[in-house]
This record gives C-alpha cells, sequence and structure tokens, in this order.
C-alpha cells in the first residue's frame, strides 16, 4: 500500500477544510442567515404559577396555519392597563417572563407570547414569520374585553424590539383599534441587516463575507427607519452602556431617529437584565403611568 506524504496529507486536509467551509457558507446563504437570529428551544424553565402568578395559558391560530402560544397574566388588582412583551431571540418565554413578572403586582395586565417554532407554539422560526406571529399576538390582544379603554404598551426586548418596532409603526399608519399608548425598545438593534453585518464580523469564519452574507438579509423592516413613524405615541428606548450582545450604538441610533415625544434610558446591566433594578423598573413604570393617563 502507498504511503501518502505529509504534503499530500496537508492538501487533503486543506481540501475538507476548504468543502465544510464552502458548506457552511453556502447553508448560511440558502438560510439567508436567519439561524442569526432564532435559537429557540421547548425547555420549559419556569412557569407563572411558580411566580405566584394567575395566568391563563392562550392558543393562537395564525393565518398561515401555526398555532401559537402564549400566556395572559392579569392585573393583581385594578389595572392600569396593559402591556404586550415580545421576548428576545433565545428560548422561550418560560425563560423571559422575569423581565415582566413584577408588572401584575403594579397593576399591569402581561400578554406574552412565543413565535413559531419557540415553546409550545408549532412551526419553525423566520423574519416574516415571527412578524406575523407579533401582529396575531396584538389582534387578539386588541379584542380582549379586559384590554377595553385602558392604556395599551408594547415592550419589546431585543429582537422583540426589531419586531415591535416594524409592528407598532404599521399600527399607528393604519390607524387601528385601540391605540397604541406607548412603546418600550429595550437593548435593540438599529437593523436586522446591520446586526448580521457586525455579528458575521465577529466571526473570523464569516468575516471575510460580512457584506455579501448581509445581504441576503432582508431590509423591509430595519427598525431605525420604522421608528419615526411610531410618532405621536411616545417611545422610551431602553439600552445598557455594558450590553455585550447589542452594542450601545445600537440604542442611540434608534433614539436618534425617533420622533418625539420620546425618552431615552441609559442602563449598566448585561444584555436583557435591565428589569433586576428597581430603579430601571421605576422609570419604565413613570414613562406608563404618565402616558396612560
Amino acid at each position: 500500500m502507498a504511503t501518502r506524504t505529509p504534503r499530500v496529507l496537508l492538501r487533503r486536509s486543506a481540501l475538507r477544510l476548504s468543502t465544510g467551509i464552502a458548506g457552511a457558507l453556502t447553508l448560511l446563504m440558502l438560510a439567508g442567515c436567519s439561524s442569526l437570529f432564532f435559537y429557540p428551544d421547548q425547555t420549559t424553565y419556569i412557569t407563572p404559577d411558580r411566580l405566584n402568578l394567575d395566568y391563563q395559558d392562550v392558543f393562537l391560530d395564525t393565518p398561515d396555519g401555526e398555532t401559537l402560544h402564549g400566556w395572559w397574566l392579569p392585573a393583581q388588582s385594578e389595572p392600569k392597563g396593559t402591556v404586550y412583551f415580545l421576548h428576545g431571540n433565545a428560548q422561550n418565554i418560560s425563560s423571559h417572563i422575569m423581565n415582566v413578572a413584577w408588572l401584575p403586582e403594579r397593576r399591569y395586565n402581561v400578554f406574552l407570547i412565543d413565535y413559531r417554532g419557540y415553546g409550545r407554539s408549532t412551526g419553525a422560526p423566520d423574519i416574516e414569520g415571527a412578524l406575523h406571529d407579533a401582529e396575531t399576538g396584538l389582534r387578539w390582544l386588541a379584542n380582549k374585553p379586559e384590554t377595553a379603554n385602558q392604556p395599551l404598551f408594547l415592550l419589546g426586548q431585543s429582537l422583540g424590539g426589531g419586531l415591535g418596532t416594524a409592528l407598532a409603526s404599521e399600527w399607528v399608519k393604519r390607524d387601528e383599534q385601540p391605540p397604541l399608548t406607548g412603546v418600550i425598545l429595550d437593548g435593540t438593534f438599529s437593523g436586522f441587516r446591520a446586526i448580521a453585518r457586525e455579528k458575521l464580523g465577529d466571526f473570523w469564519l464569516t468575516w471575510p463575507f460580512q457584506i455579501p452574507l448581509s445581504w441576503t438579509i432582508t431590509d423591509d423592516y430595519e427598525a431605525y427607519e420604522f421608528i419615526g413613524d411610531i410618532s405621536p405615541v411616545p417611545v422610551m428606548v431602553i439600552h445598557s452602556a455594558r450590553d455585550g450582545i447589542i452594542p450601545f450604538h445600537h440604542g442611540e441610533r434608534l433614539y436618534e431617529a425617533a420622533k418625539e415625544p420620546k425618552e431615552f434610558l441609559r442602563t449598566d446591566t448585561p444584555h436583557a437584565a435591565t428589569f433586576v433594578i428597581p430603579g430601571y423598573q421605576a422609570a419604565v413604570l413613570g414613562f406608563m403611568d404618565a402616558n396612560g393617563e
């Protein structure tokens, strides 16, 4: 049997590596880099009853045949209003519930929903589908008797803020009812394509291809282009100077693009950890109470 020289082995190893890289890049191109935005799982981390919260399981059918799961958390006393929460890109509502678990005690109803492919929701996630899911949840909420004639706030965190900005702008432009009372964006990126390019540039394998790969991401829903259309509904932009996932300049760009009335809350926590700090909870409550009067 012929002996393979080190040079031949190196050549074959290099070929396998280049083939693997090409395959990975091809998958990214075919998927439109959607995997950059969606990291769902089906694990139940905690349920509202474990937090001494009353709740109702909600199942909604989407126009394209998926079933979404959410939780309705009623206020613990006479409600001041309702908060529609759109969570970030990882896990599911059971891992994000702590971001809003404090609100029922403060007299706010909460509705949080899982996008398709997350938790108990069916399907596979993508940007277009998640946008439709966010709208499906808001339409259900808009028709719920408990929300009639009460302030209605949209709270989007990270990916949820990107989805929520597009949704809120269309809701305002179409003069949908009930009107939104305020929009709160926490740790949100300024655009899907913009953050995709940054994240691709952080990895040596995709760094040389960050621009062409980012072009596979739709730029139809860039938050910095839509946020101005939310006016005259008040907007609160929250971003941490220590956010290691979505850099601080994304929050600054969103705030600059927003029209009055608007507020900016600079925080100092890791990504998506805003509401562990009572002072930041108080700032958001102040925004909602002031605009819900």
